[in-house]
């Protein structure tokens, strides 16, 4: 009870304070297993989208978000399992497997689960190419996929860092997206490339972004070098 309580609070700070515009919320269906698949330009991405959705969102997060001691840490961790985040320790080496596992324990008990298939926050405001993590648990599941793209949450928390500045966002949902052509194929390298794409291409239309076909963290780890030559 509290965390509906907390989420819907936090509802209403949100649409007063950032006036919120939500493009094609009806593409998401009411009951049932689905996949929320977007861009990540920003921290705060993932409290957005739990907030504008009316169904439950559930997704992954670093467990040091609500296991951190005292006060400040109990207060952490009731603000992000109230918006629907599920710790999971990422930086092991079965990180990714326990990610893959716990969304589509989600999916298979009917419920929706956001995911970034980039894996990380864009670097730079441009959209980069997807990892197969969305095309598994689509083709697992069988769960439809829903693209959406959030647009100015970068204006709002700029870095992803720092505190929010007041400033409209808008967040757009495209039209469900279903693999069941691909039913079986779950672990073939090419049909997970080729759906995970078509999930990138989609928001990529939705988001306006330019698409950058290499991976975020491969991005990062350049720019990182750039900065250390530099120095």
């Amino acid at each position: 009870m509290f965390r509906i309580i907390l989420k819907a609070l936090l509802g209403v700070l949100m649409r007063v304070l950032f006036r919120p515009r939500v493009e094609g919320a009806e593409h998401i269906p009411g009951s049932g297993p689905v996949i929320l698949a977007g861009n990540h330009v920003t921290f705060i991405d993932s409290m957005f989208l739990s907030l504008v959705v009316k169904r439950q969102v559930f997704f992954i997060g670093k467990d040091e978000y609500v296991t951190t001691p005292g006060i400040k840490g109990r207060l952490m961790a009731a603000f992000f399992t109230s918006v629907g985040m599920i710790p999971v320790d990422r930086d092991g080496g079965h990180g990714g497997v326990a990610a893959l596992m716990t969304g589509r324990r989600i999916l298979d008990e009917g419920r929706v689960f956001g995911i970034y298939p980039e894996g990380t926050r864009s670097p730079d405001g441009r959209l980069y190419r997807g990892r197969t993590g969305v095309s598994r648990l689509a083709l697992m599941t069988g769960a439809p996929v829903v693209p959406f793209a959030m647009v100015d949450t970068d204006r709002i928390q700029p870095g992803g860092a720092g505190v929010p500045r007041l400033h409209r966002f808008t967040v757009r949902f495209g039209e469900p997206l279903e693999f069941s052509r691909y039913e079986g194929m779950d672990r073939d390298r090419y049909v997970l490339r080729a759906v995970t794409d078509e999930v990138m291409s989609h928001v990529m239309r939705l988001s306006g972004q330019e698409y950058v076909d290499i991976y975020a963290t491969k991005a990062k780890a350049g720019r990182a070098a750039d900065h250390a030559k530099a120095a």
